[in-house]
């Protein structure tokens, strides 16, 4: 059986597990899920051992959420190297390292200030605003520290990915990086490099975009803030 990956199709982390898959080749179903209906689109063996949360794959039968623990499993069991995520302890160290300041700061905080007006409908804050610069100087502090052409080094890894993915919101609410120059750099440098992986991402970029169309498409993208949901992950 194929992989199944039961995703959001314009949340970032789900963007970021499928450029794992289309980089590591991987025969693979999509199943674009409506945030609005999860429990009740998943199958039901699905539904009642996971939590409200996408992505989620189905490798064979073995689920796995979360997508920092996919991307890892993916890397480690189907990786033809470890390039993707290094075995070396002090370079998985780093991979580590950006996927953890993806979760806890740069998603959260890019997130809430790019996603929250426009799907949500939350008002936009200053402090949101300020958040959101913090945690670019943030990232662009550890671009200049190491000076690679990726965020862990030499080469592509599954933290790419994640970046990329949650960099991608600023795109799309068209947030000038030039104060980040670094950052403006490798996101764009990426996006020449793999132009496969991009396209993906760009996708994702367009189907948010939906959600300040033109008046006639209001309905089929209303704000979801009548949901106790967090930001598309």
């Amino acid at each position: 059986m194929p992989i199944t990956l039961y995703a959001l199709s314009d949340g970032p982390s789900s963007l970021a597990v499928r450029q794992a898959l289309e980089y590591l080749e991987l025969e693979h179903e999509l199943v674009n899920m409506d945030i609005e209906c999860i429990e009740q689109l998943l199958p039901e063996e699905i539904a009642e051992k996971n939590p409200r949360t996408l992505p989620i794959l189905d490798d064979n039968g073995f689920l796995l959420g979360e997508s920092n623990a996919i991307l890892q499993y993916l890397a480690e069991q189907y990786g033809k190297d470890d390039t993707l995520y290094p075995k070396d302890p002090k370079a998985r160290a780093v991979v580590n390292h950006r996927l953890c300041f993806n979760l806890s700061t740069y998603y959260p905080c890019v997130a809430h200030y790019t996603l929250g007006p426009v799907i949500l409908d939350n008002p936009k804050s200053s402090v949101d605003e300020h958040k959101m610069d913090i945690a670019l100087d943030n990232f662009h502090a550890l671009l200049k520290l190491l000076m690679k052409d990726y965020v862990a080094g030499d080469t592509v890894t599954i933290a790419d990915f994640q970046l990329v993915a949650t960099t991608m919101c600023l795109q799309f609410a068209k947030v000038n990086l030039r104060r980040w120059p670094l950052v403006k750099n490798w996101y764009n440098s990426y996006k020449f490099a793999h132009p496969t992986l991009w396209k993906i991402v760009e996708a994702g970029m367009k189907e948010l975009d939906g959600f300040r169309a033109p008046s006639e498409k209001k309905e089929e993208h209303k704000p979801l803030s009548h949901l106790l949901l967090p930001l598309p992950n």
